[in-house]
């Protein structure tokens, strides 16, 4: 059994992602990326260097969008939800989010002040369950 193993070597096959995938990783909308992106898969090293050095569309993409949600909501101070709750279901360039912003209609005061609830009881139990595990430690 062992000399059958000496003789096999590693075949390494490069790790692919659909397009949707690698947009979600770098952060951007897909359907605003170049049609070479959308229509092509992604390997684990064009990945890494599109994250390394982005081109010029990517690093556009980021400053201006359109951003997907989780950008959106994110830079707005939100959840999904309450993007959704807002009634934006689409993706906002950061023109469209800094409006958003000035504007502060009721909706965003409402859900920013929700996410901070959120926020100060996703700390407060984080210190309960650290006092727990000390006492317990």
């Amino acid at each position: 059994m062992l000399d059958t193993l000496v003789g096999m070597t590693s075949h390494k096959t490069a790790q692919t992602m659909k397009p949707a995938t690698a947009a979600k990783k770098l952060g951007v909308y897909l359907e605003a990326t170049p049609t070479e992106f959308q229509e092509g898969v992604v390997s684990r090293t064009e990945l890494n260097a599109l994250q390394a050095e982005p081109p010029e569309w990517l690093q556009e993409l980021r400053r201006n969008g359109p951003h997907p949600r989780p950008a959106v909501a994110a830079k707005l101070g939100i959840s999904i939800s309450g993007l959704a709750r807002g009634g934006i279901t689409e993706a906002l360039t950061t023109e469209q989010i800094d409006a958003l912003k000035d504007e502060a209609p009721d909706w965003l005061q409402q859900e920013r002040a929700t996410q901070a609830e959120v926020r100060k009881e996703a700390v407060r139990i984080k210190e309960k369950n650290a006092a727990r595990d000390d006492r317990q430690a």
